[in-house]
């Protein structure tokens, strides 16, 4: 995958060469999926979070026990696998997961539409979903600072 400069005047040529591997053309291609985590040639995180999107609306858990909802929803739903790695993204699309992350709360749980978040959140022991992405984000910077790897330690130190 090639991701082209931003801007254009750092361009050379508007296609990108093709390489050869054993006389087999490879392809460029503009998205792909490595570690779970959906990569754009743009550098863009819209695409994984539209994959974290309909991996949140999947409603199968609903003739469960509240206990077991809570560990489920606290398992699948709350389970951000690469969220801490997002920087560019449209501001409407996070915001559309958020608002998923509370109906789903509300499906799950069997609130009413127009429940108090708040209120429901206290009630079931469960994090905001600005909660769950500056936990995220925290982590993922402690980890990263906490590396031996001396390529990520010189990227913090700068």
């Amino acid at each position: 995958m090639v991701s082209s400069p931003t801007d254009k005047c750092k361009r050379f040529f508007s296609t990108f060469p093709t390489f050869s591997c054993d006389g087999n053309n490879l392809t460029t291609v503009t998205c792909f999926k490595y570690l779970g985590h959906m990569i754009e040639h743009t550098l863009s995180d819209d695409s994984d979070i539209n994959r974290e999107l309909k991996c949140l609306l999947n409603r199968r858990f609903w003739r469960c026990s509240v206990e077991v909802k809570l560990r489920l929803f606290k398992t699948f739903c709350m389970c951000f696998y690469d969220i801490g790695l997002w920087r560019y993204y449209r501001v409407g699309l996070l915001q559309k997961l958020a608002s998923a992350y509370v109906k789903c709360i509300k499906i799950f749980f069997g609130y009413h539409k127009y429940s108090s978040v708040s209120h429901m959140l206290l009630d079931l022991g469960l994090p905001s979903f600005n909660t769950v992405i500056f936990n995220a984000n925290a982590l993922c910077v402690n980890r990263l600072k906490s590396s031996v790897n001396s390529l990520v330690l010189s990227v913090f130190m700068v």
